[in-house]
């Protein structure tokens, strides 16, 4: 796409060109965590709670390298609307450098601290051997995640949504694949267990990589990674991190809530620890897809903000937000009609399906409020209003839902977890819409 269309087509077909590829990508991408989780679950209940208490420090290693490639993708695409080129691959070159640091960095951490993690949460043993097994395997590969993640940012900044979603199609085909091949050993592969699942997210994660690496280097893009221009330099890399630690805050909360909520739960028993942990793989279905909307958005709001276009800025805040909607909506409906049969992808015991159906139908409930907070804080980011953006993910992760689901919790037992969810989403929803007009009505003076 040539740039300059972010600020003369229609913005409805435009963000709708921009944002399908990786609204598809990411329904793919949720398709890879229920395959991958519905495999664990083969296993054991055991294996799949393991899954469950690894998932916030596997989130935070992804909240890592995703907040900062938000600050790639914000800085580049401003720089690209400002027509100030140098600047751009500044930004990229430099953005690859910290990323693949800081995979480094967080492959060494969260092996080490693992096993004390996961005794936070459980005496069981046999819970705490699964997640060290696939713990110590899948953050192997977290050069390769930083690899993958800063390119597909620096894609989508020039507006080259068709590869981002072409690579991340294919990683997440192969997971899927190697996924029963590996852990059940089919054919001449060995029976790997859990190990197979943490092996085979490793491998679709590298081929990822890969395919960009093959993309920029058979057909470059108009922003350019040159390694003299990977030395940091002071001014960009405060730029770069003013933008990319607010966002790796909002994207790594939910790991902080994950972990507290199953403190909660976890004096109910495990079964409701088991529900959290599902119910994180089916909202990838919703919240992955409006993912795919907002990286649409993100791009076209930089570009549209770097070049003074304001009014459009708002134009497509708003088409973004009517486009969010319809998929949480979508999501409402199928947990409000089939909760049971969602959960029975991963469980059969009876009270097990009986404690999520509650659960899903209870925490839908917010769903479409939720859209509102979703929007509003990627469109922050994509101002370049990372502090603004963090306010709104704290009170959605922190400040409300978890005192609220601590009081609910002594009235009405777990249930009360659940109920907290929606009432959280509505507060949120409000709050964020007062931070984002704000923010909005001052840069229009």
């Amino acid at each position: 796409m040539e740039q300059t269309q972010m600020k003369e087509k229609p913005v409805l077909g435009l963000l709708l060109s921009m944002a399908l590829p990786m609204v598809i990508s990411m329904m793919v991408n949720s398709l890879y965590n229920i395959v991958d989780s519905f495999f664990v679950a083969k296993i054991s209940e055991s294996a799949m709670t393991a899954l469950s208490l690894v998932y916030p420090l596997q989130n935070l290693v992804n909240a890592l390298m995703i907040g900062f490639g938000v600050g790639i993708n914000a800085v580049i695409a401003f720089y690209l609307g400002a027509r100030d080129f140098k600047k751009a691959d500044d930004a990229a070159s430099q953005g690859l450098f910290y990323n693949v640091v800081q995979g480094l960095l967080m492959t060494v951490v969260c092996i080490a601290v693992m096993p004390s993690f996961l005794r936070l949460f459980t005496g069981d043993e046999e819970v705490i051997s699964l997640g060290v097994r696939y713990s110590n395997l899948v953050f192997l590969f977290a050069v390769a995640v930083a690899v993958e993640l800063a390119f597909e940012k620096t894609y989508q900044a020039v507006g080259k949504m068709a590869v981002s979603m072409f690579c991340m199609i294919v990683g997440c085909v192969v997971n899927i694949i190697l996924d029963p091949v590996l852990i059940f050993g089919l054919g001449p592969f060995p029976c790997l267990g859990i190990e197979g699942a943490a092996l085979a997210t490793g491998i679709g994660q590298t081929v990822n990589a890969g395919l960009y690496v093959i993309f920029y280097l058979i057909k470059p893009i108009s922003v350019h990674i040159r390694l003299r221009q990977m030395r940091p330099t002071r001014d960009m890399g405060i730029r770069l991190y003013a933008i990319g630690i607010p966002a790796t805050l909002n994207l790594a909360l939910p790991s902080l809530l994950v972990s507290a909520l199953n403190i909660i739960l976890s004096g109910y028993g495990q079964i409701y620890v088991f529900v959290l942990g599902v119910y994180y793989k089916l909202q990838t279905f919703l919240y992955l897809p409006a993912n795919g909307i907002i990286q649409g958005m993100r791009p076209l709001m930089g570009y549209n903000y770097g070049a003074g276009e304001k009014k459009r800025v708002r134009q497509i805040y708003v088409t973004a937000l009517v486009l969010s909607a319809g998929i949480m909506v979508a999501g409402t409906i199928l947990c409000q009609l089939i909760p049971g049969s969602l959960i029975q992808m991963f469980t059969t015991r009876t009270e097990t399906v009986e404690a999520g159906a509650i659960a899903l139908r209870i925490i839908s409930l917010g769903f479409l409020v939720s859209a509102l907070s979703v929007v509003s804080s990627g469109a922050l980011e994509a101002l370049g209003k990372g502090v603004p953006s963090l306010m709104i993910s704290l009170c959605r992760y922190v400040m409300i839902i978890i005192p609220v689901a601590w009081i609910l919790s002594h009235f009405l037992g777990a249930v009360g977890v659940w109920h907290a969810f929606w009432v959280t989403e509505a507060v949120s929803g409000i709050i964020s819409v007062l931070i984002y007009q704000g923010v909005h009505k001052k840069e229009e003076r």
